[in-house]
């Protein structure tokens, strides 16, 4: 099991102060994560939806199955087209099963935060752990969805 690789955007890499960009005038680290940018994509209504699912499934990484079913007024499409908004900016990343450990039937992509994204929310007490868990916990699930909640992830 493998993470996709990840863009400079996605993580932080080692821990430096953040700079403004000469281009942007935006905050961003070494590796251009823009605070700016990252928070402006992550406050959209839908969007935060979708981090606040990710924050609150049980393994911290779900998929598009999962988020489709938690956000129904989205389609599958709307979901993956803000997860990619969120991926550009270095918010959200993707896990992938390997070949091998794929299940058929059953999802292989798995959305979670990135480090930076973590940092930046936590700093701003943007999206807590321990509350949206429990709001994820407290929805109802068809079979179908525990299924796919109880699967096994790739690491990290």
């Amino acid at each position: 099991m493998r993470p996709e690789p990840a863009t400079p955007d996605q993580t932080r890499g080692g821990q430096t102060s953040p700079r403004q960009t000469a281009e942007t005038g935006h905050n961003s680290d070494k590796d251009g994560f823009d605070t700016w940018r990252a928070l402006q994509k992550a406050t959209d209504k839908k969007r935060a939806d979708l981090i606040a699912d990710i924050v609150g499934h049980p393994k911290g990484a779900p998929s598009v199955e999962e988020l489709d079913y938690m956000n129904p007024p989205l389609s599958e499409d709307a979901v993956r087209r803000h997860l990619n908004t969120l991926k550009e900016v270095g918010v959200v990343a993707i896990l992938e099963l390997e070949s091998g450990d794929q299940v058929h039937g059953f999802p292989r992509q798995f959305y979670t935060l990135t480090e930076a994204a973590r940092e930046l929310f936590d700093q701003n007490g943007l999206f807590p752990e321990d509350a949206w868990q429990r709001e994820y916990a407290s929805v109802k699930k068809t079979a179908r969805i525990q299924n796919v909640e109880d699967m096994p992830r790739p690491d990290a």
